[in-house]
């Protein structure tokens, strides 16, 4: 699962806040980067700015970073009681239960044919590999990532 967690950092003249990105280029190296916002990382893909730093392939996608760093404007955050997450990520796992079909891992191959027209449109659920969500994106296929609350109590 792919997750954005908040993290502070105290400077000198304040709070700050960044988000960091995960970067993927074609030629499957993987890299961080740091932006002011969602929409400076798009501005500057368009513009060709992000290259790999590895072999300077400049056709990056990204995934997102468990890393955050928030800006303060002054409001606080109220804290998340644990017990208040865990109580609406498990009434989201049993509205999925209940309402998604479990395809396992052949959900790569079942949301193709689906969004091909080769299936039965239908709410499926399953897992996928990175690269294989990597098609499913570049195919133009919405896809979510939900945590499994089985996985997160062991």
């Amino acid at each position: 699962m792919s997750m954005l967690n908040f993290c502070r950092v105290r400077l000198l003249k304040g709070v700050f806040e960044v988000i960091a990105f995960d970067l993927f280029c074609s030629n499957g190296h993987k890299f961080e980067c740091w932006f002011n916002d969602s929409a400076s990382f798009e501005e500057q893909k368009s513009s060709g700015c992000i290259t790999c730093p590895i072999c300077n392939d400049n056709q990056i996608e990204k995934a997102f970073s468990p890393f955050r760093i928030k800006k303060d404007g002054g409001k606080r955050r109220e804290e998340i009681d644990p017990e208040q997450a865990h109580q609406a990520l498990q009434m989201i796992n049993d509205f999925i239960d209940k309402h998604f079909e479990d395809v396992g891992a052949g959900f790569y191959k079942e949301a193709l044919k689906i969004h091909n027209g080769e299936a039965k449109k239908r709410n499926i659920k399953g897992t996928a590999t990175h690269e294989e969500e990597v098609i499913l994106k570049e195919e133009g296929v919405q896809f979510f990532k939900v945590p499994i609350i089985k996985r997160l109590l062991n």
